[in-house]
């Protein structure tokens, strides 16, 4: 009998370490995917939120960094540019901010770019970031002012107080007139009108519906380019290293984008697998593919 409550005192503790060390390591399990969301999931934990914090340090911050060190032949009142966006969006209630609220603000911070340059993109952002970074002649939304001061931030104002609702911002399909919506639709019309000489449009052929006409590109910025002064578009289809090939120049939606192109009389071209991009080394860079 002794030996058998030995064994069982012995069984019931090496149970109890197993309970401990499963706990231990749903606990540390649970701690990493908190970490991972915060890490890569910060837009999404902001938009709920509310406007970003801090955000006058960071807009006013980045206008200061890119006339001083990004192009510094520019000449701009960062405090007068925060202060024309401050008053068009409290101003108003969080679904009820317009382009046209926008307008002191993009007339404080005129920019024109050269020709040949324009580089625009859907449903690739982080393809389109490294695409630039290997071919640093191009110029994305992000690159102007207003991209760097504004990008990847959130805000709205407040019903009934003169300021921004840092606890809560609606979701930009809650409503037509989002304060983020409209800057940023705004600055791509912008962008697309400056657009001139030879343009790139940037698409993934790895997914379904690489050109979508609801999108920001499809709705405004495409409908922004003059063939007055765009020579000729450039569209380059980008598929992954290992697939899948879903869209190319000849299948998918890219072929009714380059009906609309033939529609409003641009000159066009269209690339699969752009030849430029086919060196190991590029290849490495785009996908971020280790060496």
């Amino acid at each position: 009998m002794y030996k058998h409550e030995s064994l069982l005192k012995s069984t019931e503790a090496q149970q109890v370490v197993t309970v401990t060390k499963t706990s231990v390591s749903f606990a540390i399990t649970s701690i990493i995917i908190c970490f991972i969301t915060l890490h890569f999931c910060p837009s999404q934990l902001r938009a709920q939120l509310g406007t970003t914090p801090n955000i006058k340090h960071i807009v006013v911050g980045r206008c200061y960094t890119y006339t001083t060190l990004v192009n510094p032949s520019l000449r701009y009142d960062c405090e007068e540019i925060w202060r024309q966006f401050e008053e068009a969006v409290i101003s108003h209630s969080s679904c009820n901010v317009t382009v046209e609220d926008y307008f002191h603000m993009f007339n404080a911070m005129p920019q024109i770019w050269p020709c040949d340059n324009f580089l625009f993109w859907s449903k690739t952002r982080t393809l389109m970031h490294s695409y630039a970074a290997v071919f640093r002649h191009f110029w994305t939304l992000e690159d102007t002012l207003v991209g760097y001061m504004f990008n990847d931030l959130i805000w709205c104002g407040q019903e009934e107080d003169s300021g921004f609702d840092f606890s809560s911002c609606p979701e930009w399909s809650a409503c037509r007139s989002h304060p983020v919506y409209s800057l940023w639709r705004q600055a791509s019309q912008n962008f697309a009108e400056m657009a001139c000489g030879n343009i790139t449009i940037l698409l993934n052929g790895s997914i379904v519906n690489a050109f979508n006409r609801k999108s920001m590109f499809g709705s405004v910025e495409l409908d922004s380019l003059d063939p007055q002064r765009v020579n000729y578009v450039n569209i380059k289809v980008v598929t992954s290293l290992d697939g899948p090939h879903i869209e190319s120049c000849s299948q998918g939606s890219i072929v009714d984008l380059i009906q609309i192109l033939r529609s409003r009389g641009f000159h066009w071209t269209c690339t699969d697998n752009d030849q430029g991009l086919d060196s190991p080394v590029c290849l490495r860079v785009l996908f971020w593919i280790p060496i």
